[in-house]
């Protein structure tokens, strides 16, 4: 057993990795969880479709992402190696028709987490739940346990603290005060993966989704796919957007192509043929019910124009007026700044205090992308500390 004990504050994913691979490597690891279970928000995020990682070659898959640190992290420990890690602990894995990499059919979110922990607990990892973070030092991590208060000795500390969204899952960010305090750079924490409110009600197409869209703010464009909610629209191609919208001022407008598809010119050519406007958009441009209940939002002389309604089908105006509450919304942007970490992420301040996961200032979209990175990350450090001590 090599020097220790390493402490790790967080069960989540990147707290997990983190924890694997430093006792793979002979190290002492104790965890500590508030929660009285591992990986809520893990578990959480499973429930809308529970993609690990996505199949894109790597130099596709690290633009995704926001930073040049991440980028490179993510790149030492991609993809790949998450597949084969997953099937090192038994989850075989499958590719989707949108690229994205999901268990094994059959294989849900717990018997993933299961599976993880099983394989811990054979390599010794000792977690301890209900135990809250109050306070660090230069050696020691004071904790809050059954309302008594725990002082432990640690060689090397590592925060998997999570992000502010989700709080019920535990991901409450209620860290940033304690870092502030201690002068470490703090990027404000700001919704991100993230639908929009609306300026106007589409409570009658709640529920209905819009698929093989193209939406676009300024020159930036997403395919996908998105949902119109009581509040506004939720989806993949709104969250990518988020990055782009969040420094502007709203209200503004995000534009969706109905037919990316084809062009205007071709469009308008159907349109002019023979029949009503509703049948021709059903049953020669193929438009859902949805997207054609959609267009008939339209003044009456747009809609019964070909040209005119043309240019709304490749360029339907949604006037959006805020970002979802930060509670309710997939990830967060900011966290501890790269500028207060090495390039091992360990704190300047203090060096033997690690970060990683969805408290640092990285962001990126949904797909596999989230929780790769967090994968990535808390095996970065993990080696990074097995290469010191």
């Amino acid at each position: 057993m090599k020097k220790g004990p390493i402490i790790i504050i967080g069960a989540g994913p990147a707290g997990l990795m983190a924890a694997q691979q430093l006792a793979t490597d002979g190290h002492q690891v104790h965890l500590y969880e508030k929660n009285k279970a591992a990986a809520r928000k893990f578990l959480v995020a499973g429930h809308g479709g529970f993609n690990l990682t996505h199949s894109e070659a790597i130099d596709t898959f690290v633009e995704k992402y926001d930073t040049h640190e991440i980028r490179n992290i993510v790149r030492a420990f991609d993809n790949g190696h998450t597949v084969k890690w997953l099937l090192s602990i038994g989850i075989p894995t499958y590719i989707g028709s949108s690229g994205k990499i999901f268990p094994a059919k059959n294989i849900k979110p717990i018997q993933v987490l299961q599976a993880w922990l099983t394989h811990l607990a054979k390599l010794g990892v000792h977690i301890h739940y209900e135990h809250t973070l109050l306070d660090f030092d230069t050696h020691t991590v004071t904790l809050s346990h059954d309302n008594t208060v725990v002082n432990k000795s640690y060689h090397k500390l590592i925060l998997a603290l999570g992000g502010g969204s989700w709080a019920k899952t535990g991901s409450d960010a209620g860290w940033v005060p304690m870092l502030i305090d201690k002068k470490i750079h703090i990027t404000p924490l700001q919704a991100s993966n993230s639908g929009y409110n609306t300026v106007d009600d589409f409570i009658d197409l709640e529920g209905q989704v819009l698929k093989n869209i193209q939406l676009s703010f300024k020159d930036t464009k997403k395919l996908g796919e998105i949902v119109f909610t009581k509040y506004g629209v939720e989806g993949s191609p709104l969250y990518y957007l988020n990055r782009f919208t969040r420094t502007q001022d709203f209200p503004l407008y995000l534009f969706i192509d109905l037919k990316p598809s084809m062009a205007v010119e071709a469009i308008i050519k159907q349109l002019q043929a023979t029949g009503n406007i509703s049948w021709l958009l059903k049953n020669s441009l193929k438009l859902s019910t949805t997207a054609i209940a959609l267009l008939k939002r339209l003044d009456r002389q747009t809609f019964l124009s070909p040209k005119s309604l043309a240019r709304s089908i490749k360029n339907y105006p949604i006037q959006v007026c805020a970002l979802r509450p930060i509670d309710e919304v997939i990830s967060t942007a900011g966290g501890v700044a790269f500028t207060s970490l090495n390039t091992d992420l360990a704190l300047h301040q203090f060096p033997n205090v690690y970060c990683v996961g969805e408290m640092i200032d990285w962001e990126a979209p949904t797909g596999g992308y989230l929780l790769q990175a967090c994968f990535s990350t808390g095996m970065w450090v993990a080696k990074a500390i097995s290469r010191k001590v």
